[in-house]
Parts: structure tokens; sequence; C-alpha cells
């Protein structure tokens, strides 16, 4: 497996290294981009796949407990936290999804557990059709999905030719701006730790992670549709869906239509919870995660 260690980018004002289980920061060279990602744990393994604007430092309140059960990975896709971002990059699903098998391809994962949130639930289930045998099992997390109407507005306006520059340009200096989006992710703001708003901000001084955002809203319309084609192809993979009910980013009236998408699914919806229950309410998405994994587990594994 490739991978050298690297010292830790946006810190999370919380050290989970102090935790049991330790957590290796690396980087490994795919095709000319060098990728950041996390690890720890060992047994089955289990890949993180973060949000819009999200990165491996989403699940610090996850990896250390994960990691108890399995070999968890947790990237920084291209263009995300601290992977870099070749100019050109195509952002859609498809491609997108492409890299992450690539991704692990080089690390010798040949089957895997996969947990995706936001737009990251939508790459899990467009990288589980590309390659439906080599996921056991599916968790998606407030996942983006072609029954979600919030982002296909906000996606024409924020790709606009007009809008695209000032975005682009002025992205990593709003910090208001800034705060208030994460703000609104939550669903009780008295829940966000000490350092959140920190951690999120660090990557965000980069051109590339407002470029990488911009390429992803540009294909944003086409990508559900594609996306909505392909379910058919996963609907036999078990599959958890966690959802908070004052998720304003992916309406939570959308969950039970992904739901019948699939034959052997469960669907927990969190009270009081935003769009980011991993870190709103990590007690609580842990043990969920775990107990799903431990009811399907095969003799095999």
């Amino acid at each position: 497996m490739g991978g050298k260690k690297v010292g830790m980018n946006g810190s999370s004002g919380v050290d989970v290294n102090q935790q049991a289980t330790p957590i290796e920061d690396l980087r490994i060279n795919l095709d000319g981009v060098s990728w950041r990602y996390q690890r720890a744990g060992s047994g089955p393994v289990l890949l993180l796949v973060h949000g819009l604007f999200g990165y491996s430092f989403s699940w610090r309140f996850a990896i250390p407990q994960l990691a108890r059960a399995f070999t968890v990975y947790a990237v920084d896709m291209p263009g995300a936290g601290f992977s870099d971002f070749p100019s050109g990059t195509d952002c859609s699903l498809r491609p997108t999804s492409e890299r992450l098998l690539r991704f692990m391809d080089e690390q010798g994962i040949s089957s895997c557990d996969l947990l995706g949130t936001s737009h990251g639930g939508a790459v899990a289930m467009m990288t589980a059709a590309v390659a439906p045998g080599r996921f056991r099992r599916l968790i998606l997390v407030d996942p983006v999905n072609p029954w979600s109407g919030r982002g296909k507005l906000l996606s024409v306006v924020f790709s606009n030719p007009v809008v695209a520059p000032f975005f682009l340009r002025f992205g990593p200096r709003l910090r208001l701006v800034q705060r208030h989006y994460l703000r609104r992710l939550y669903g009780d703001i008295q829940r966000m730790r000490p350092g959140t708003m920190e951690g999120y901000r660090a990557p965000l001084l980069r051109r590339e992670s407002f470029a990488h955002a911009i390429g992803v809203l540009r294909s944003w319309n086409h990508d559900l549709r594609e996306l909505e084609s392909v379910l058919p192809k996963i609907q036999h993979i078990p599959t958890l869906l966690i959802w908070g009910d004052r998720d304003t980013a992916v309406y939570p009236i959308s969950a039970p239509k992904l739901k019948a998408q699939f034959r052997q699914v469960r669907l927990l919806m969190l009270a009081g919870v935003g769009h980011l229950p991993y870190e709103e309410a990590p007690e609580e998405f842990n043990r969920a995660v775990l107990e799903f994994v431990s009811e399907r587990q095969s003799p095999g594994e």
C-alpha cells in the first residue's frame, strides 16, 4: 500500500490522536496528483468520502471510534482539503468516482464498505454503480440525490460564467459568509465543537477549493440525472441512510424516495440534527454505523 506521512494541516482544535487508535496522516501521488488522506485501525476496510467543502477533517469524531472495527481511510478528494487540483480536472460524478476507484487500486483495496456524506454520498453511489462488486455495504449520510431540489438552482447560479469568477476570486476572503454557511448546517449551533470553524476555514484559503466547487456545481444537474439512471445497479447492496431531520442542505423529504431505490435498506432520521450528524451527534452516529455493520457482518469478513 502506497503513501508517505506528512504533517497535519487544518488542525481541528481537538487532538483525535490522543485516542487509543493512532491516525496516520499520509500522502500518495496518483497520476501526477498528490492526494492527502488519513488511515487508522485494522480489519475490513471502510472508506470515508466527504462532502463539498469538506475534507478528512470532517471525520475527526468518527475515525477513532470506527477504527476499532475497521481499517479506516478518509481521503481529501482532489481539489478538496489539502489534495492537489490540476487545472482542467473534470469534477463530474463519474470521473470523480473513477479517481476514487484508482485510489482503492493503489492502496490494494479490492473491496470495502463505503460511507459518503452530502455530495460525497452521491459520489459513493456513483462509485458503487461503476464497480458494484467491490462494495459490501453503503452508508449514506444526508446524501445528495435526485429528489432533493436544494442544489439544482444554486448550482446554476454559482457556476454561471458571470458569477463563477467572482466566487473564485472572493470566496477565500468571505469569512463571514463561510461562517454563516457552516452555522446553517447545524440543527443546533450549540453543538458545534471548539475548532470546527477554524478547521473548515483552513483549506478555504486556497483558490483550488473554490475552483473544485465550481467544477462540481457546473455538472450538478446532469450528474443527478445520470445518478438516477444508474441506481438500479446498486439496489442489491445493503444500505444505511442516516439523515438529520433539520437538514437544510439536502432536504429530508427526499429520504423516503431514495430509500425506495434499495432492497435492503434502513433509514435513521436523527431528531434535531442538521446536515452534519457525524459532528453534531457523533456518539449516536458512530453507534448506528457500527451496529449496522455488526448486524450484517458475514462469517468471512
